[in-house]
This record gives C-alpha cells, sequence and structure tokens, in this order.
C-alpha cells in the first residue's frame, strides 16, 4: 500500500518553530510530527508515503532517510512548483500513487495528529465497496466547521454543509482518507479542493463513506491547538502504554520525559508537559502544560506554563514563561524575566520582559 502526506508550504501558523524546519519536522511529543503518522502507516502494511509539498523537500528528504532505513519504508517527495490546494499533488503524484494493482491508497494532512486507526478504515473501506472513505471526528462546536451529513447505520456521505447555522450534525472530515486510484481520474493537473470539489461529486454517486474517528483529534498546525493537541495525546498514550510516561513525586499527571534529559532536585513537572532528548532541568524548576525541545537548558526555579520552548534554548534562573509564550530555536531568556504571550524569533536573547503578547524580532 501507498500513502501520500500533504505537506505544503510555508507553516507560517506556528512560527517561529517553522523558521527552522518545515512543519511536519516540529517536535510533537519528543518526535517530529509527520513521523507519528509515517510509523502508524508502517504498522498496518504501508510501504510507500509520498510527500506532497513545496518548500524545502532537501531538508524533509535529508531528514527522513534515517527513518527510511530504520523504518524499512520508501519516501519520497513529489514537489509542487505553485500550491495545488489538496486535490491537485493527488493528480501531480498520480504516477507515484496508482502502480495498477488498484490497492486504495492513504492521503493525510500532515498536522492532524490522531490515534490513527489505519487498521479500521481499510476494513470498512472494503466492507462499503465505495470509492472513497473519509475519517470524520465529532465536534461539539459544528457551526465553526464544515459538517460531514451521512446516513445512519452505512456512513453513506449524503452531503457537506459549510459552517451551518441550523443543526444537521456534529461530524467534521478529520483530513484523513482512502482512496481508491479511480479518484485520481477525477482530479485535473491544477489546484483543486478535494474537500469542495472532489469529494462532493463523488458523495453524488453514492461512493463516498464517512467512518467515525476513534479516540481523540486535533490539528496542530497553530500552537494553541498544538498545546491542547499534546495534551489529548499524552492522555491517550496513558491509555495504551503508560510506561512510557515519567512517574514520581515529582510528576503531576501526563508526563514524557525522554530518557537523556536530566532533572534537578525539587522540581515540580505536569500535567501535560514533553521534555526532549539532551534537556537539562535544574533545580526547583515549574514545568505545566508545555513543551521543552530538545537540547534546551532551564535554571533554577524558573515557571513555564502554557508555552513551547524552541530546540536549544535557554530560560534563566527565576524567569517566568507563561500564556502562549513561543520561543524559537537557540533563544535567551535571561534571569528574572517574565515573558508573557511573546513569540520569539530564533537567535535572540532577552534581557528584558515582555509584558503582553507580542512577536520579538
Amino acid at each position: 500500500m501507498k500513502a501520500l502526506i500533504l505537506v505544503g508550504g510555508f507553516g507560517t501558523r506556528l512560527r517561529p518553530l517553522t523558521l527552522s524546519v518545515p512543519k511536519p519536522l516540529v517536535d510533537f511529543g519528543n518526535k517530529p510530527m509527520i513521523l507519528h503518522q509515517i510509523e502508524a502507516l508502517k504498522e498496518v502494511g504501508v510501504t510507500e508515503v509520498v510527500l506532497a509539498i513545496n518548500y524545502q523537500p532537501e531538508v524533509m528528504l535529508n531528514f527522513l532517510k534515517d527513518f527510511e532505513n530504520k523504518l524499512d519504508i520508501k519516501i519520497t517527495c513529489s514537489q509542487e512548483t505553485e500550491p495545488m490546494g489538496t486535490a491537485g499533488p493527488l493528480a501531480l503524484a498520480r504516477d507515484m500513487l496508482d502502480d495498477g494493482s488498484g490497492e486504495p491508497f492513504f492521503v493525510l494532512n500532515s498536522d492532524v495528529i490522531s490515534e490513527y486507526p489505519f487498521g479500521e478504515l481499510i476494513n470498512f473501506h472494503k466492507s462499503h465497496g465505495g470509492e472513497a472513505t473519509i475519517l470524520v471526528t465529532k465536534v461539539d462546536e459544528p457551526s465553526k466547521y464544515g459538517v460531514v451529513v451521512t446516513e445512519q447505520g452505512t456512513g453513506k456521505v449524503e452531503r457537506f454543509v459549510e459552517k451551518p447555522k441550523i443543526f444537521v450534525g456534529n461530524k467534521i472530515n478529520a483530513g484523513i482518507y482512502l482512496l481508491n486510484p479511480s479518484v485520481l481520474d477525477r482530479i485535473q493537473l491544477k489546484p483543486t479542493s478535494i474537500e469542495k470539489e472532489v469529494f462532493p461529486k463523488i458523495a453524488n454517486e453514492g461512493k463516498l463513506f464517512a467512518m467515525v474517528l476513534p479516540g481523540f483529534w486535533m490539528d496542530i498546525g497553530q500552537p494553541r491547538d498544538y498545546i491542547t493537541g499534546l495534551r489529548l495525546y499524552l492522555e491517550s498514550l496513558r491509555k495504551k502504554s503508560a510506561l512510557k510516561l515519567a512517574s514520581g513525586a515529582h510528576i503531576l499527571g501526563n508526563v514524557l520525559i525522554d530518557e537523556s534529559a536530566v532533572i534537578g532536585e525539587g522540581c515540580l513537572i505536569g500535567p501535560n508537559v514533553s521534555i526532549g532528548p539532551g534537556c537539562v532541568v535544574e533545580a526547583g524548576v515549574r514545568l505545566s502544560q508545555c513543551t521543552v525541545m530538545r537540547g534546551v537548558r532551564i535554571k533554577k526555579h524558573a515557571c513555564i506554563s502554557s508555552s513551547i520552548i524552541g530546540w536549544h534554548s535557554t530560560v534563566g534562573q527565576w524567569a517566568r514563561v507563561e500564556n502562549m509564550t513561543i520561543l524559537g530555536e537557540d533563544v535567551h531568556v535571561c534571569d528574572e524575566i517574565y515573558s508573557n504571550g511573546g513569540v520569539v524569533l530564533p537567535h535572540k536573547e532577552i534581557k528584558s520582559s515582555i509584558l503582553k503578547p507580542e512577536i520579538v524580532m
């Protein structure tokens, strides 16, 4: 089987982290976002992953070469010279995806995190005999999204309703699909939306089905949702592989700590924290609702909450970092500094407090 991951463009919503690496390589739960997806695809027998990309393909491929060998899976790129929407990339990669076997292929948005029930998706797709299956997830406020209206019992998609004013259902597109190769015949090589132009036509012919996603789902393409996604991911990890989570008197709730990280005495860590490889957390530090990426040093008695600390950054003694502060790569926050929602570009030293949310160039 094959899979196409829609990597897309510049990752502007996740800057300043995406100023250092393409968005799918930003760490989430101590490994690059895209690796969560590739590992799950490998588990259900996918042998080749095609990355649809229009920005820095060589950076992605160089990075993923190691994982190609470790996971024994082929990873290739299909490069757009102009943005092609969500369907155009399928037409561009047609020869890679359709090998004549008739096997369906996966399509994923790169910034979606979930439990990836790919095995169940394959079984459901084969059972209904349609042309395409989309995963849907239930939401509390469907009026903010495009809603997928389905036939009860069969999951056959009846129609799509964009931001409905009156309640028509609570299922939305989760950005994960399983498609027969015949879907490629419906797509022209031009910028096209799979959600607005391709799926409605397949639904009109009664050949589009939806499966409700079990477990959690989050689009982690922007900082606030990234932090929410981390909480959901760690909750899921607690249910599936609790031994991967940290434990001890200094741990509150769900916390993921890389085995190479060093934690000082008297710290209180959690809930919903991930600490990456090579990090040093000195004595008396308080961490909650945050991600601390590879190679970060947090000095004594610093306090970090609801924030993302980028690779190889430093947070000084008694510093306080909160309210969706995002530190890019190699940012150094001096001792006793306060950051209230600062978004700091890479390679900066912060010598004075950031009292209200702002971008620090």
